[in-house]
C-alpha cells in the first residue's frame, strides 16, 4: 500500500483473544506504541467487532492466544464464527490493513494453531498483511517478549513509513507519560486534605453515571455501531465452600488442598471444564503499598473514575466487568481488583520511571524497559519471581499519584482450576458439587525469599462456610459420551490428575447408565462392563507416602469400572522414574488401547518437558509395538490429532 503522511484521522485498532490475559496485555502494549504514533487508538476484545468495520481504520493489529486443541479463546470465538459464514466473498475484507502476532506454548502439538489459522482466514477475505506476522512461545527462556519485542520494533518503524508524520510533527518520546484515558477521583473532594476531584488536571467529569455505566457494556459507547465493550465469559455463579482438606501430611512441604463448594442451582458440566476463582490481596499487602505510596489519608474515601479523554474517544473502562455496587475505595480497590503481587510486565517500570525525581532510580528503571536490557529484566523479575509490591519497596522513591493506580497496576485476574468431581460427584442433594484439587504456591526463590501464590494463598486461608464468586467456563477437553466406548488412557501427573478424576467418575456414570439400557433391552454384556472402553491412569508424582492423591479412591473405582492404575513416584528410588517411563513399560497396553482398539489419550498438569516427555514416549510405544518407523509413529500421533484422539490441557 502506497504510504500516508495525513495526521488527522489516524486510526488504529488493536484485537485480542486472550483466556488468561497475556494476550490483552500484549494488545496493551502495542495500542501505546500506536499513540505514540499519533494514531487515535482502540483496543477491545475480538468479539467486540464485526470484522467488517475493520475497514474504517488505517491499521488493525490482532493478537491472540491458543487455547485448547488449537482453539481461539472464549472472547474470540464470535469473531471467528462470523468469518466462517459461507455466503462471504474473497473481497469482503478488502481494504483490512493488518498483522498479527500470536502467544502459544510450543509444549502443545498445535503450537499457535489460533493465530496462525485465524490470519489465514482474514487473507482468504481479502485483508491485506502490511507487515509479517509474529510469534511468541511461552516456553522460551526469556518468555514472549524474546520475540515480541523485536517484532513490536519492526513494526513501529515500518508504520512509520507507511503513515510518515507530518512535516514538524515527532512521534511522543518513550519518556513522556501517555495521558491516561481515566483516573480515579474523590466523590467528595476534601480541601482540607488538599485533594480534588481534579488533582490530576484536565479530566472531564463521568461522577454522575451509574456503577453499570462506569464499567458494564454501556461504558463502551460503540465506534461506528459496531464495538461493544469486554465480556466475561463463562456461568457466573454464587458457591459456599463445603471442605478445605489438605490431602498431603502436615509435615510435607507440598500443600495440596481438595476443596469442595456448591451452588444452589443444577448446573452442567463436563470433565475438563474450569473454574475460576477470585482471589483478593492480604491486607498487610495493600496496607504496606498504601503506606508506601502516601495513600493511608485517601485510602477509605469515596472514589470513583473519570474520564480524562473527551467523552468521543469512546474508550473502555479500567477495570470492565467489576461489580463496583455500593462505595468504591482505593482500599476496595487495591484488596479486590488490583494486582500488587504480580510479576511486573516492562510497561509497569516505563511507568513508574517518570514517578521518580532520583536520577539514579529513574535510570535504572528505564534501562529495564529497552529490549536490549531483556536479560537483566529477566533475572530481576521473573527469575527470582519479584512481585510489583517488592519493586515499590526497593524503588522507593517512587510516588504513584493514587488517580493513577488503576492505570499503573494490573488487573488482579481470577485464576482457573480444572475441575476434579465429575458423574456422581457432580450432585449434592438438590445442589451442584464442584471438587477442585489445588497445590498451594509457596516456595523459596533464588534470592532466598518466600514466594506465595495470590489465589493460593488466598484458598488456603479460606474457613468452611465461605460464600464465593466464581466462573464456570468450558474447557478444552472436548469430552462428550460419544467416547464412552473407546478406550481412555489418561496421564495426569501431580494435579493434572483433577481432569482425569472427573472423567474418570463420569466414565462410571456412563457404565452404569449403559447398563441400565443393557439390561431394559435384555442384551448381553461386552468385556464384562456394560460395553464401556477400558480406562488407564497413568499418576505420577514425587513420593507414594506422601502424594498419592486419592489412592483409596482409585482402589475402589478399579472394583467397579475397567480402570487400572499405574504410578510413578520419582523420589522414592535413587533413579528418578516419571510418566513416560512407565508408559514405554506398558507399551502392550498402551498400543492396544490407542492403535488396536482406537481409543483416545489425554494428557492434562504442567506444561514444559512433560508434554514433549510423553509424547515422545508414545512415539517409542508406536514403534516398538506397531513394527513401525519413526516418521510413520509420528505420522500414526498426527492422525490422532486430527480425529480427536490425542487431547492436550497443559498449565
Amino acid at each position: 500500500m502506497a504510504a500516508q503522511s495525513a495526521e488527522e484521522n489516524r486510526s488504529a485498532l488493536v484485537l485480542y483473544g486472550s483466556e488468561t490475559g497475556n494476550a490483552h496485555d500484549v494488545a496493551d502494549e502495542i495500542g501505546r506504541m500506536l499513540e505514540r504514533l499519533r494514531f487515535s487508538t482502540y483496543v477491545t476484545h475480538l468479539d467486540a467487532v464485526d470484522p467488517a468495520s475493520m475497514v474504517n481504520h488505517n491499521i488493525v493489529v490482532i493478537t491472540v492466544s491458543t487455547t485448547g486443541q488449537g482453539d481461539l479463546p472464549h472472547n474470540a470465538r464470535v469473531f471467528w464464527k462470523r468469518l466462517l459464514r459461507k455466503k462471504l466473498s474473497p473481497k469482503h475484507l478488502e481494504g483490512v490493513n493488518l498483522t498479527t502476532f500470536g502467544l502459544g506454548d510450543s509444549s502443545y502439538p498445535k503450537y499457535n494453531w489460533a493465530a496462525r489459522k485465524l490470519h489465514k482466514r482474514l487473507a482468504q477475505l481479502g485483508a491485506e498483511e502490511i507487515y509479517q506476522r509474529g510469534e511468541a512461545d511461552e516456553q522460551h527462556p526469556e518468555g514472549s517478549d524474546a520475540s515480541f519485542l523485536p517484532w513490536l520494533s519492526g513494526l513501529r518503524q515500518h508504520l512509520l513509513q507507511l503513515f510518515p508524520l507530518g512535516q514538524g510533527v515527532e512521534p511522543i518520546p518513550d519518556d513522556l507519560l501517555l495521558e491516561p484515558r481515566w483516573t480515579l477521583a474523590l466523590d467528595h473532594p476534601n480541601s482540607d486534605l488538599g485533594l480534588t476531584s481534579h488533582s490530576v488536571p484536565g479530566f472531564e467529569s463521568c461522577s454522575g453515571m451509574s456503577a453499570k455505566a462506569h464499567f458494564g457494556e454501556e461504558s463502551v459507547m460503540p465506534i461506528n455501531g459496531s464495538y461493544a465493550g469486554d465480556q466475561t465469559y463463562g456461568n457466573h455463579l454464587r458457591v459456599v465452600l463445603e471442605e478445605n482438606r489438605r490431602l498431603t501430611p502436615a509435615d510435607h512441604w507440598q500443600d495440596v488442598r481438595h476443596l469442595a463448594m456448591t451452588a444452589e442451582d443444577q448446573v452442567s458440566y463436563k470433565p475438563g471444564d474450569v473454574l475460576t476463582i477470585y482471589p483478593k490481596n492480604p491486607p498487610d499487602d495493600v496496607e504496606t503499598i498504601l503506606r508506601l505510596m502516601h495513600w493511608t489519608d485517601i485510602a477509605d474515601l469515596p472514589i470513583h473514575f473519570e474520564r480524562s479523554r473527551p467523552a468521543q474517544d469512546h474508550i473502555v473502562c479500567p477495570l470492565p466487568n467489576r461489580d463496583f455496587s455500593g462505595s468504591l475505595t482505593l482500599r476496595n480497590l487495591l484488596i479486590n481488583h488490583l494486582d500488587i503481587n504480580a510479576i511486573p510486565r516492562r510497561s509497569f517500570f516505563s511507568i513508574i520511571a517518570q514517578f521518580t525525581t532520583d536520577p539514579f532510580q529513574k535510570d535504572r528503571l528505564i534501562e529495564f524497559t529497552k529490549p536490549e536490557y531483556l536479560d537483566e529484566l529477566y533475572d530481576y523479575t521473573t527469575r527470582p519471581r519479584r512481585s510489583i509490591l517488592e519493586v515499590l519497596q526497593e524503588f522507593d522513591t517512587v510516588k504513584i499519584p493514587w488517580q493513577w493506580a488503576a492505570n499503573v497496576l494490573p488487573e488482579l485476574r481470577g485464576r482457573q482450576f480444572s475441575i476434579a468431581s465429575g458423574g456422581q460427584l457432580r450432585t449434592s442433594g438438590s445442589s451442584t458439587r464442584f471438587e477442585l484439587l489445588v497445590a498451594i504456591v509457596k516456595y523459596k526463590t533464588v534470592i532466598k525469599k518466600i514466594r506465595e501464590g495470590t489465589c493460593t494463598r488466598y484458598i488456603a486461608g479460606l474457613p468452611v462456610g465461605t460464600s464465593l464468586q466464581v466462573t464456570l467456563q468450558e474447557g478444552g477437553l472436548g469430552i462428550s459420551q460419544g467416547d464412552a466406548k473407546r478406550p481412555a488412557v489418561m496421564i495426569g501427573p501431580g494435579t493434572g490428575v483433577a481432569p482425569m478424576r472427573s472423567l474418570i467418575w463420569e466414565r462410571l456414570q456412563w457404565d452404569e447408565q449403559m447398563a441400565k439400557i443393557s439390561q431394559a433391552g435384555n442384551n448381553s454384556l461386552t468385556n464384562g462392563y456394560n460395553g464401556i472402553g477400558k480406562s488407564v491412569l497413568f499418576f505420577g508424582n514425587r513420593n507414594y507416602e506422601s502424594d498419592y492423591f486419592y489412592q483409596r479412591e482409585w482402589q475402589t473405582l478399579e472394583e467397579k469400572m475397567p480402570l487400572h492404575v499405574l504410578t510413578a513416584f520419582s523420589r522414592d528410588q535413587k533413579e528418578k522414574i516419571y510418566v513416560q517411563a512407565i508408559i514405554k513399560e506398558q507399551s502392550k497396553t498402551v498400543f492396544d488401547a490407542l492403535h488396536i482398539s482406537r481409543g483416545t489419550v489425554y494428557i492434562c498438569g504442567s506444561s514444559g518437558k512433560m508434554p514433549q516427555a510423553v509424547r515422545e514416549a508414545l512415539v517409542e510405544v508406536f514403534q516398538s509395538e506397531g513394527a513401525m518407523e519413526r516418521d510413520a509413529a509420528e505420522a500414526y500421533l498426527l492422525s490422532m490429532e486430527k480425529e480427536g484422539r490425542y487431547k492436550q490441557e497443559t498449565w
